[in-house]
């Protein structure tokens, strides 16, 4: 019995002045602004796939994965309807709509995809009252670049129409190739269900010796392990990973069903929100911890008795350590990345490396241009994100085989590599403070006075004194960044002061929310004397937060009395 062709139809709509991706293609947003307003999401699907050339549009290969959070499904069942209606011959998409950021730009790579969607607002709360997003990876596997944000926005203001298959359904639980007929094509449209941890799997075993991790987790002096996916996307990898292809026992994984409000926590791999793991590894029974982001490009790090390895401290020990790696020690180290809030470790060890180090701003898509001319091998963000070229995205259960990987090579403690590390190039103590959810008016006017303040003439060379510290400006900027590739110029980044003892203050403004604005305050200061790496971060870094907190005035003017979150 011949099929009858799904229609394919255009629906007439009005622009949404609001739909600026926030940075790499996304758009985040309140769930309840895509669910009330009405065609949201389609226009900005519709404004992403027109982004893409028609010509390299008709009849390509797309993936589509999301995170799991709630909306999700019936925001895959539009982006398919639509990718149909716009001329997308294929697409390829995990089991349940269930892929790993990671997962999704390995497969793009795998198969030579255009492109993919990702249904994820990251580490922010799920459920109705919390956030969703739709982010666009291009061909590279890597988030979109900035010419590309900036033509979907073009697009998104102007939009009148969109098309779309409403009458198409997918089975998104079964495996294999579903076609579809459509109305005045002349090729069927192709749905390609795959198992959701199967590709990347299969690119991990490529990079790591299996064996050597395998041998960590089950041989004589076997290491116990804490594994947190916070109900997020990465419960299925890491039972199919650590524990079935590992042998790590199944009781090593928590939280790993994914649900639609993560357990009613934001998956944010931090020592605020990712309480469990802390408690459980402070019990000392466990030798690794780690957890992960609802989207699974972020981690985070815990040793023996709950010892904390920060983000910028994690990159610089790996990077100190690829050699533990056998893709590694195949492909060689060409350079290194990190975002420029991200503290200074990374420079010492590649100063002995002798590998140069590109500073950037906040965003995986500044990386993914150094990594493909070839000039860069690993990178990373003081926010939990580390990656390596086998892909264009940080990539969070890659961050956590490397460091199994050294823990069998070394068999050390995690606290032990971490403070042989400091013994070798000094600590760099480091903490994050951010006044979230603040009146973005208020928050700019801040930065624009403090600006103009750390800028003028007046202020280089000033000296600060916070009881027996004193702090001479050597110098002040608005970070600005030249891509070596391209020599595309990013301008204001974010500010810093550099004191002359080589100690960092940076203000930012987080361009991830949308509703509310987020101001991030960095202290960074080293310390290469071994007798002085035992102290509390904060409390080293006190006197640096006490000029910012200063020199801002950010909680007279916010009336605040301290930071929403410390990292």
């Amino acid at each position: 019995m011949e099929r009858t062709p799904i229609p394919v139809l255009t629906v007439q709509t009005a622009p949404y002045e609001d739909q600026r991706p926030t940075g790499g293609g996304g758009l985040r947003r309140p769930t309840a602004l895509f669910e009330s307003q009405r065609n949201y999401l389609p226009n900005f699907v519709q404004s992403l796939l027109s982004s893409v050339d028609l010509r390299d549009r008709q009849g390509c290969t797309m993936v589509v994965g999301s995170d799991g959070r709630y909306f999700s499904k019936t925001a895959i069942e539009i982006v398919v309807q639509m990718a149909a209606a716009n001329g997308i011959g294929r697409l390829v998409i995990g089991q349940n709509g269930i892929l790993s950021t990671p997962a999704v730009s390995c497969i793009i790579r795998k198969i030579k995809a255009a492109g993919g969607i990702i249904l994820t607002a990251s580490h922010s709360p799920g459920g109705p009252g919390g956030e969703f997003g739709v982010k666009f990876e291009v061909a590279n596997g890597g988030p979109a670049p900035d010419m590309v944000s900036d033509k979907i926005y073009q697009i998104s203001k102007t939009l009148e129409e969109y098309a779309i298959c409403p009458d198409l359904r997918v089975d998104l639980s079964r495996l294999g190739r579903q076609e579809f007929d459509l109305e005045n094509k002349f090729k069927p449209f192709r749905v390609e269900i795959v198992d959701s941890v199967d590709i990347y799997l299969s690119l991990l075993r490529s990079i790591f010796d299996f064996n050597a991790i395998r041998s960590l987790l089950t041989g004589p002096n076997q290491i116990k392990i804490r594994i947190d996916a916070m109900n997020g996307v990465m419960g299925p990898y890491v039972r199919r990973i650590l524990c079935d292809e590992l042998g790590a026992p199944a009781n090593s994984a928590i939280n790993c069903i994914p649900l639609e409000d993560f357990g009613g926590q934001p998956p944010d791999p931090n020592l605020t929100y990712a309480t469990a793991l802390l408690e459980a590894m402070r019990g000392g029974e466990y030798g690794f911890g780690a957890a992960f982001d609802a989207d699974g490009d972020r981690y985070m790090i815990l040793g023996q008795n709950g010892f904390f390895v920060n983000a910028s401290d994690s990159l610089a020990i790996i990077a100190a350590n690829l050699s533990c790696i056998p893709y590694f020690c195949q492909m060689g180290v060409r350079g290194f990345g990190r975002s420029m809030p991200t503290s200074t470790a990374l420079d010492k060890v590649a100063k002995v490396m002798k590998v140069p180090v590109y500073e950037t701003p906040a965003g995986w898509r500044y990386f993914s241009n150094l990594m493909d001319s070839g000039r860069c091998s690993l990178c990373g963000e003081e926010s939990f994100g580390t990656g390596s070229d086998h892909l264009r995205e940080k990539d969070g259960l890659w961050a956590v085989l490397v460091w199994l990987s050294i823990l069998a090579a070394r068999r050390q403690s995690v606290e032990e590599i971490v403070r042989d590390h400091w013994a070798k190039f000094g600590r760099h103590y480091y903490c994050r403070f951010d006044y979230e959810a603040l009146e973005p008016r208020t928050a700019y006017f801040i930065m624009r006075d403090l600006e103009a303040l750390i800028t003028d003439k007046s202020f280089s060379h000033q000296q600060f004194a916070v009881g027996n510290n004193i702090y001479s400006v050597e110098r002040t900027d608005s970070f600005e960044y030249i891509d070596p590739v391209d020599g595309t110029v990013t301008k204001r980044q974010g500010l810093r002061i550099i004191f002359s003892d080589a100690s960092r203050l940076i203000f930012r403004m987080s361009a991830s929310s949308h509703v509310r604005a987020t101001l991030r305050i960095y202290a960074e200061s080293y310390e290469k004397d071994p007798s002085q790496h035992n102290k509390e971060p904060q409390a080293v870094l006190s006197p640096l937060i006490a000029i910012a907190l200063k020199i801002s005035q950010i909680h007279e003017r916010t009336g605040r009395k301290g930071p929403t979150v410390i990292t």
